[in-house]
């Protein structure tokens, strides 16, 4: 899942980074609105993490114009700015949730979640094709009840089919949402991450198709 954070301090940001890839999300960090706008106008994000006080273009500017294109893109502000009437401001303007500094690293995972789940976007409480399940919080995998140890890429992979369970998805689509622009691909590194998973999973829980890509069926 491919995160956008928009965040101009350099401590503050890199702290954020690092806790989103140890929760084992993609992360694009751009440090100005103009970067954010662009950014997101190229990958289409799960979510963005942005900040008020940016140089170039401020937050509220970016947010404006997520919501002016029409963009469904799901924004949590997450600012110093704590008055009621910035918060005021920043919903009205069609922010999903306001995150003021300094805050949890687990508050902020829990309300990405939530703000996921209501967008429909795979982050419910429990991910599940019927016989293969996965806890986004815990990151626990099950199949036919039977719990599975996954590394952070296989994790990552597993929660990208179950957000879209019956739908095939290329090698490019699933690249795009679980790498970052700066983590290296290698080109056989899908293939093999996923012939971990039918390892540890069986054979039969991601299907090739042929010329297309893979998915995971619902039953």
């Amino acid at each position: 899942m491919r995160i956008l954070l928009v965040e101009d301090d350099a401590m503050l940001g890199g702290a954020v980074d690092t806790a989103l890839k140890d929760a084992v999300y993609a992360v694009d960090w751009v440090r100005d609105g103009e970067a954010a706008v662009e950014a997101a106008t190229c990958v289409d994000y799960a979510l963005a993490l942005l900040d008020l006080g940016l140089p170039k273009r401020d937050g509220l500017s970016v947010l404006k114009h997520f919501r002016v294109a029409r963009r469904p893109l799901p924004v949590i502000i997450v600012t110093a700015q704590d008055a009621v009437e910035d918060r005021i401001v920043g919903l009205d303007l069609g922010a999903d949730d306001y995150l003021v500094k300094p805050f949890e690293v687990q508050e902020l995972l829990a309300r990405m979640r939530a703000v996921l789940r209501r967008q429909g976007s795979g982050a419910s409480a429990v991910l599940s094709s019927g016989a293969v399940s996965l806890d986004p919080a815990t990151r626990v995998a099950t199949v036919h009840d039977v719990p599975v140890r996954l590394t952070s890429r296989e994790f990552a992979l597993l929660r990208t089919f179950l957000t879209r369970p019956g739908v095939v998805m290329s090698r490019s689509e699933i690249e795009e949402r679980i790498y970052g622009w700066n983590e290296e691909v290698e080109s056989n590194s899908v293939e093999f991450h996923i012939n971990s998973l039918r390892k540890k999973l069986g054979p039969a829980v991601i299907r090739n198709i042929r010329g297309m890509g893979w998915m995971v069926e619902r039953t």
